[in-house]
């Protein structure tokens, strides 16, 4: 009972730390006190924001194959037969699409979603007054579904100065800007409905501003500004069942944006701490004599990590980094992303029942051992495959959560692999019986002429066997 009661007053004692820093950054709100004060317009706010708001129209050219028979479609055909059979007739076609950006810099740096811009040949920005630009693709980053574009103009362009989302509060007014269904740039109002929704599902890092702002199809990446014209955040999606707005919009948070703009080069690179986390449930709280279920509880520390250098141990529950609270694994991931490279923050875990800390490295994450990348071919279990050793650098590029070692398959073409259910991101554990540890151990094993092949992968969180037997 002691316990529970010194655990519980930690804890209260460190919120009340967050809470005392978080007020001290915000500048105090206050409702309106009159009828002249409700009764206000957006139009300077509205004036001030729009021309930094711009419209994107991209094409691109698909593909579409005629199959000579619908049995080529049918998944169990293609389970047993693959799905890279070359008959029938292939067309292309170009596709256009619509969607919305925000200027950031004078210069013409433009910021918008991923999704608006992916595997786009053509790319064409429209400004509020009605110019047009060809824009250039600088950085796309799919895990954050955020991309960044350059256009080239003569003349410094308006643009949006980007706030601290975290001062944003549930209850604030916000206005979208954007262009639904490519009716033309429109502007909605709402609320903050809620500061840190981690359980969406659009990208990896799930941490969003949701508003009752009026967002459509055609507003991704468009802004939501607050009343001083300043980014909050880059609309991103909703939740609706029609397509249309419910009321149920979500933004990228200003702070998230800012780690994009940043980048040097064509691919961001986050901090690394080594750790595998996983969610603190009612159940584990209550087995570890936390009040609420909050936090991360580390699953794996990587013996060579910033994370085993700060002493962070297996069971321990990160509560806070720095002023923030983490709620749950969604919120770490996010927060460690939004820190620079070679800074240090204050890690917050409990353990046995005691609130500690430490400092931790937001270091690059290395690339040991080198992926060494092998293709094979010919009469094994992998051909066609593209494989590579895993690394801390190879598992943040692919956006894998967990703490993996061994070979991954990056790539899958027509082969012996596609045929027999391999799949991409598939990890090769063991080879007939024998851990596979490196890449070049794995070339070794397939040069052996066996009959039969008894091939271990780990996929997600599951380990499957499959067997080839050779014809």
């Amino acid at each position: 009972m002691r316990n529970s009661f010194a655990l519980l007053s930690v804890i209260i004692s460190f919120l009340l730390i967050l809470s005392w820093h978080g007020n001290s950054h915000a500048v105090e709100k206050k409702a309106p006190s009159s009828k002249e004060e409700v009764i206000l317009s957006y139009a300077p706010l509205v004036k001030g924001a729009s021309p930094a708001v711009v419209n994107i129209y991209t094409k691109k050219k698909v593909q579409i194959r005629r199959n000579i028979s619908p049995f080529f479609n049918d998944p169990i055909f293609q389970h047993f037969f693959g799905n890279n059979f070359s008959g029938g007739s292939v067309t292309e076609r170009v596709e256009s699409s619509l969607g919305s950006g925000v200027i950031v810099s004078k210069g013409g740096l433009i910021v918008t979603n991923h999704h608006v811009i992916s595997d786009s040949a053509d790319i064409r920005v429209v400004l509020s007054d009605r110019r047009e630009f060809s824009a250039k693709v600088l950085l796309k980053d799919e895990r954050t579904d955020l991309a960044l574009l350059k256009i080239e103009t003569d003349k410094d362009l308006p643009y949006l100065e980007l706030m601290d989302s975290d001062d944003l509060e549930v209850g604030d007014i916000v206005v979208a800007i954007g262009n639904p269904f490519g009716v033309g740039q429109t502007v909605t109002s709402g609320i903050v409905s809620a500061v840190a929704r981690t359980t969406i599902g659009i990208s990896d890092y799930q941490f969003f501003i949701q508003t009752d702002a009026a967002i459509n199809p055609g507003n991704s990446g468009g802004a939501l500004i607050n009343m001083e014209g300043k980014l909050a955040g880059l609309n991103t999606a909703i939740f609706s069942k029609t397509g249309a707005s419910n009321g149920i919009g979500f933004a990228i948070p200003s702070n998230m944006v800012k780690t994009v703009i940043r980048t040097k080069g064509e691919r961001v690179v986050r901090p690394w701490l080594g750790i595998g986390i996983q969610a603190v449930t009612q159940e584990i709280a209550n087995s570890i004599g936390l009040e609420r279920p909050v936090g991360g509880i580390l699953s794996a520390v990587h013996p060579d990590s910033p994370a085993s250098r700060a002493g962070l141990k297996v069971g321990d529950v990160i509560v806070g980094i720095d002023e923030h609270e983490i709620i749950d694994e969604h919120a770490l991931h996010f927060r460690v992303a939004t820190y620079n490279i070679g800074s240090t923050a204050s890690i917050h875990f409990v353990r046995d029942g005691n609130l500690k800390s430490s400092a931790i490295e937001m270091a690059q994450p290395p690339e040991k051992p080198k992926r060494d990348t092998r293709i094979f071919k010919g009469n094994n279990p992998l051909s066609g495959t593209t494989v590579m050793n895993l690394s801390p650098a190879v598992t943040d590029e692919l956006g894998l959560k967990f703490l993996a070692e061994g070979v991954i398959i990056t790539n899958i073409d027509k082969g012996v692999a596609s045929r027999i259910g391999i799949n991409k991101n598939d990890i090769i554990k063991s080879v007939n019986n024998k851990e596979i540890s490196n890449t070049k151990q794995l070339e070794e094993i397939l040069d052996s002429n066996f009959s039969t092949w008894s091939i271990t992968v780990q996929r997600g969180n599951r380990l499957l066997n499959i067997i080839w037997n050779v014809r």
